[in-house]
């Protein structure tokens, strides 16, 4: 437990510094991030305070669908917003374009790494992703199904609340889950070893079947 805390506990901090790069960049962000700047325009709240209060909200959506928060759950929702708060701080502000696209990429690249980081600890999902998840148990539907529903209701209202959407938000919904591909099995050690006996499975079955196939003859000179 404890070596699994300090994957956690540093990965969801992480997480929130890369959010932070990409909210300094002013090109777009993800569209949870959209919701708590429309939200923190409109009342003036923190928007790392937003995180924190916008990830609990989600968590009680957690008690119709049957769900059942972790460890991770709870340090997520108590940890990504003040990585926010402490990454805006850390961060000088740019007018600079080429700085606040590089400011995007880092914070893009970033999270993917905290991502690998923080759900290779297996302490429980985030109150986000646990929402998903939860409607595909509770109601059968599919995962990406829910998962473009809840994210596209979300960017919509934090947009009409004045979020930045911008080329950025584009940028993540395509790049996330490439990116999140690679850091998984790099940082998870359970998912790198249920990998590697999956190649050694299928170069097995490949090899049992070439050795199945008739070969010709040899020539009599061999």
């Amino acid at each position: 437990m404890l070596l699994r805390l300090t994957r956690l506990i540093p990965g969801l901090l992480l997480y929130g510094v890369a959010d932070a790069f990409m909210i300094r960049a002013v090109i777009g962000v993800d569209p949870w991030t959209v919701l708590a700047q429309g939200v923190s325009l409109r009342t003036g709240i923190g928007i790392g305070l937003l995180t924190n209060l916008i990830g609990f909200l989600v968590l009680l959506l957690w008690i119709p669908l049957r769900q059942r928060p972790g460890l991770g759950t709870i340090l997520n929702i108590l940890l990504v917003g003040p990585g926010i708060e402490l990454g805006l701080f850390l961060i000088p502000v740019t007018q600079v374009l080429w700085l606040r696209i590089g400011y995007f990429v880092i914070g893009l690249v970033l999270l993917a790494v905290a991502s690998g980081i923080y759900i290779g600890a297996k302490l429980g999902p985030g109150p986000r992703d646990g929402l998903m998840t939860g409607i595909n148990a509770r109601y059968g539907v599919p995962i990406w199904a829910a998962r473009g529903a809840v994210e596209l209701t979300v960017l919509v209202v934090g947009w009409l609340l004045g979020g930045n959407v911008g080329i950025g938000t584009i940028a993540f919904a395509l790049l996330i889950g490439p990116l999140c591909n690679i850091t998984l099995p790099l940082l998870d050690p359970a998912a790198r070893r249920a990998r590697g006996r999956e190649g050694a499975a299928k170069g097995k079955a490949e090899s049992g079947a070439a050795s199945a196939v008739p070969r010709p003859p040899l020539p009599e000179s061999c």
